[in-house]
């Protein structure tokens, strides 16, 4: 049995592997459908916010809570159906933490899709169109194409997200 005190180790998970447990506490693991490479990016940006709470920056406690939604360590649970409001938040917190991740640069919507989506991520593209219009409207994000700023709903073709400057 892995313990905490041993970083070599992995954690004890339970049977079905959603959680793991450390000193008999359950924690909810983070999606494993995501790929290496967005999963780093969002890791990368909870502990930027983790750093942040710790030197009382205002919005640290929501990045954070973005990040952990994002990563499916919060919010609608990873292993359920990917539909419904509970996924539409996880769209929104992972289109929040890669946009504050690649400030001053953008993401498509396919990043977001592949984050949240699993292997039927292509099947998630049009909720993730959906949720950057709204994030849009609420003037949280820019969605752009060719470098224009469009509404997402009133456009066909590749589109990129970037955070508000």
């Amino acid at each position: 049995m892995s313990t905490s005190t041993d970083p070599r180790t992995e954690p004890e998970r339970t049977p079905d592997g959603h959680h793991f447990v450390i000193d008999g506490r359950r924690w909810r693991a983070t999606d494993p459908s995501i790929p290496d490479s967005f999963r780093q990016e969002l890791v990368d940006e909870l502990m930027a916010a983790r750093r942040a709470v710790k030197d009382g920056e205002a919005d640290a406690r929501g990045r954070v809570q973005d990040a952990k939604v994002a990563l499916g360590e919060r919010g609608h649970p990873w292993w359920e159906q990917r539909t419904g409001s509970g996924f539409d938040e996880r769209i929104a917190a992972a289109i929040r933490t890669l946009t504050r991740r690649r400030e001053g640069s953008s993401i498509c919507p396919s990043d977001v899709a592949r984050t949240v989506g699993g292997d039927t991520w292509r099947d998630s593209m049009d909720d993730v169109r959906r949720i950057a219009g709204a994030l849009a409207a609420q003037g949280d994000v820019v969605v752009t194409q060719k470098g224009e700023p469009v509404r997402i709903d009133h456009v066909r073709g590749p589109v990129r997200i970037s955070a508000i400057r």
